[in-house]
């Protein structure tokens, strides 16, 4: 009492003060961290106040083999006592205890919740037989005990179900005689011969998991998928879970209920996958695992049947009371239904039945009914604790149900929960298997005469000593000396038992614990939204399978089942997937423009569309709207203008609109892409236009002022043109000269050249004058003094003879 009044102080340590506001920001309400606590405290006070009389010793019954004993057998039992109590025990005695034969089904039920030593009911320790003995028991500590009994010994005259007890009798220090200090029952399924009529008894082994897969998928053509995180690697594994169901089931007479998704998940695993690690996607490494598991379930599902639920195993009782009135919510259903037999032949290679529904827990009203029928399944796995038979008996699973063809399939419910719960201890496994043993002979012994079909639906996601409980529990009836096995298919079809109810439950009977679990509305309507921008986005792709089935998937893994309890995992797995879709959305837009500006009458108005997607878009239509087409029209004598789309992954096109502007201002426009059905798509864009109109008037003006440049540059021309001529001309005179020039020195060089080889007896000259170059045909030269004869000692002329030839043209000649 003193630790529990420490718990409730009003000061809590610090790690108590951190674990409360965990809880809270967990949870999100402070007084739900208060209520978790209380449990705890009371849960402390009352095992304290419950150490004493004949709770003072916890007895565990660990081992009870063989389980289902028949003559010849020896009964073992092993198991610990534990003090937890003050007082040391002293002089004390593990008995086995042996009652009489139990006579239905409701008695061995309320004997499994009995606690405590009763004198009334609990029989006295068998005679004869061995005891051990424990001279002292100190306050919290155990001691194991052991017991061998023949079957013989045990006094079992009859077949049925026997109460088997274990009690420890001794004194405490305050009490000196001897009383009984602790007990703990099980039970205990004689049936020495085969009944007459057996059972058929169907038991379904379900492999089922969590979603793992997101909507994301690699850039390569194989479109890797891309996982959320690599725990599902985990229950591959040896030893994991799915391994261990796998591994436990192939030995098993069971009917194997699979999700469509498990197998597609791990057959994406067996051919390369990668797991979002942060912001990366890196490889997956568990390749190896995936293929070894999926080749060890291919092999163990051969010749059995196996029946596949929707794909992503859809939440049926979330969908009919929340989802069903959200638009397109039982598509999803319907295509969940059909892809999951395709699924299964494809990956394990079997024929799958497809048309059984399992709601949660298998409780049913009308809307889960209406629901799961809604996709083409006409056989519903409910449980008896929804659907009630109010009979002396259990009667067979198979009825029909409501109005309609539908078919129930009832499930037991005292069988199918009977390994819920910690099985990790080894007392509550053996308990366990000890009940379902004791409850289907009772089944059976309740009227031998007639045989009736059984149906054991357990949780849908077992845990790895859960499901080594269940293997325990069918091992214990491979004798078939009450039970024979059986598929779901044979259970379904098998023939009703006409007292059987048939009545579908009334909403109102649904347990309010499921209700509270399911999926809230806003979960379908953000579906819809992922549903929604889907369907917009796929019909402009050129590959729209690359998008549409990732997608599709993930939001029937959104619907899923498994959610129950998760309620933040779920709602973010739901906004992920939304925002990768939204992030390929945007990979197709227009890009921004700066404002324009118009000179003119007319013009031509680009608006870019860019697509960041690897595959193409079509499908699409820009529309360009003036907000005034007084000001800016377009196409005319229309505001509005639309042109077709068309462009290739990782390119951008440039849509060109053809405008005219009648009027000065600015124009408001705003572009906009539609899908072929008119549905806009992505933003719209908005930018300005300034037009700025040009007069006549401002017109003449421009061209009187373009005439006169081109005059002036005219005129510019043609006095270059004159002035290079005379540049021209005047360098030719000057090249005549200069060539003349060079004549007259020639020639003087010449005559002097003459006059140096001149000697003395050279004859006189002629008295006639030489002739004149360049002189004009008889003409005679003036000299100066004809009547004087020439002197010797006279110079030479500085002229060459001259030529009676006329001269050259430009030739010019000095005299």
């Amino acid at each position: 009492m003193a630790e529990a009044a420490d718990i409730q102080g009003t000061s809590p340590s610090p790690a108590r003060r951190w674990l409360r506001r965990t809880i809270t920001v967990a949870v999100g309400a402070p007084l739900l961290a208060g209520l978790l606590q209380a449990p705890a405290v009371t849960s402390t006070a009352s095992a304290a106040e419950d150490a004493t009389g004949s709770k003072t010793v916890d007895v565990s019954l660990d081992t009870l083999s063989p389980s289902a004993p028949v003559e010849g057998d020896t009964v073992k039992v092993t198991g610990t006592v534990t003090n937890r109590g003050k007082k040391t025990i002293t002089d004390a005695t593990v008995d086995l205890r042996v009652g009489p034969r139990m006579t239905s089904r409701s008695e061995i039920d309320q004997a499994t919740d009995r606690t405590g030593y009763r004198d009334d009911s609990d029989p006295a320790p068998l005679e004869d037989a061995p005891v051990v003995k424990i001279p002292r028991l100190a306050a919290g500590l155990s001691a194991d005990f052991s017991f061998s009994v023949p079957v013989s010994e045990l006094g079992l005259d009859d077949a049925g179900v026997y109460q088997l007890g274990v009690s420890l009798t001794g004194q405490t220090s305050d009490r000196r005689y001897d009383r009984v200090l602790g007990i703990e029952r099980t039970f205990l399924p004689y049936q020495p011969d085969p009944t007459e009529k057996k059972t058929r008894l169907t038991y379904l082994w379900p492999l089922i998991s969590s979603a793992h897969v997101s909507a994301e998928t690699a850039t390569d053509d194989q479109q890797t998928p891309v996982f959320e995180d690599d725990a599902l690697a985990t229950e591959l594994k040896p030893g994991g879970r799915l391994d261990q169901l796998v591994s436990l089931g192939k030995d098993l007479p069971v009917t194997w209920v699979v999700d469509p998704d498990l197998l597609a998940s791990v057959d994406a695993m067996a051919n390369g996958y990668r797991v979002k690690e942060g912001s990366l996607h890196v490889p997956g490494k568990n390749q190896a695992v995936a293929r070894s598991w999926l080749d060890a379930l291919e092999k163990a599902v051969q010749g059995r049947k196996v029946v596949a639920l929707p794909f992503a195993d859809p939440d049926l009782a979330s969908l009919a009371h929340r989802g069903k009135d959200v638009p397109g919510s039982l598509e999803h259903l319907q295509s969940a239904t059909a892809l999951a037999g395709i699924t299964v032949e494809t990956v394990l290679h079997t024929r799958a039945a497809t048309d059984f529904a399992w709601p949660a827990d298998g409780a049913v009203d009308p809307s889960i009914v209406a629901v799961a029928t809604s996709a083409g399944a006409d056989k519903v796995i409910a449980r008896s604790d929804s659907v009630r038979d109010e009979l002396s008996y259990t009667p067979t699973a198979a009825r029909p149900f409501g109005t309609g063809s539908t078919t129930a399939v009832v499930s037991d419910a005292l069988l199918s929960t009977a390994f819920e719960g910690d099985m990790l201890r080894a007392e509550n496994s053996t308990r366990a298997v000890q009940e379902f043993l004791s409850q289907s002979l009772a089944v059976t012994l309740e009227q031998p005469e007639d045989q009736r079909s059984i149906v054991v639906a357990p949780q849908r996601v077992p845990s790895i000593s859960q499901a080594q409980t269940m293997a325990s529990a069918l091992k214990g009836l491979s004798g078939r000396r009450w039970t024979q096995p059986s598929d779901l298919v044979a259970a379904a079809a098998a023939k009703p038992d006409p007292d059987a109810s048939t009545r579908v439950p009334s909403s109102s009977r649904y347990p309010k614990k499921l209700r509270d679990r399911e999926l809230p509305v806003q979960a379908f309507r953000d579906m819809k939204t992922t549903r929604d921008e889907l369907d917009d986005f796929k019909v402009i792709l050129t590959q729209p399978d690359r998008v549409v089935t990732p997608f599709g998937n993930a939001i029937n893994r959104e619907m899923s089942t498994s959610w129950r309890g998760q309620a933040r995992a779920a709602a973010l797995y739901r906004i992920n997937v939304l925002e990768y879709l939204q992030t390929l959305t945007e990979g197709v837009q227009l890009v921004d423009k700066s404002d324009l500006t118009l000179s003119g009458r007319s013009a031509t108005i680009p608006v870019t569309v860019q697509n960041k997607l690897l595959q193409g878009v079509e499908n699409l239509e820009l529309r360009l709207v003036s907000s005034n087409k007084g000001r800016l029209k377009l196409n005319g004598d229309e505001g509005v203008a639309e042109l077709p789309v068309k462009v290739n992954g990782g390119h951008s096109q440039s849509v060109k609109f053809t405008a005219t502007a009648s009027v000065n201002g600015q124009v408001p426009m705003t572009a906009q892409l539609y899908t072929g059905d008119g549905t806009p798509y992505g933003q719209p864009m908005t930018f300005i236009v300034k037009v700025s109109e040009i007069t006549a008037t401002v017109m003449l003006v421009i061209a009187g002022g373009v005439l006169l440049l081109v005059l002036a540059g005219v005129r510019m021309y043609t006095q270059r043109k004159r002035v290079a001529a005379r540049n021209a001309e005047a360098g030719t005179a000057e090249a005549e000269a200069a060539e003349a020039d060079t004549q007259q020195a020639e020639a003087t060089e010449d005559i002097e050249n003459a006059d140096a080889q001149r000697t003395d007896d050279d004859p006189a000259p002629d008295d006639s004058p030489p002739p004149v170059p360049g002189a004009a045909s008889g003409t005679v030269p003036e000299r100066a003094d004809s009547d004087e004869a020439e002197q010797p000692s006279d110079p030479e002329p500085d002229t060459g003879s001259e030529s009676g030839d006329p001269s050259g043209p430009g030739e010019k000649v000095d005299r």
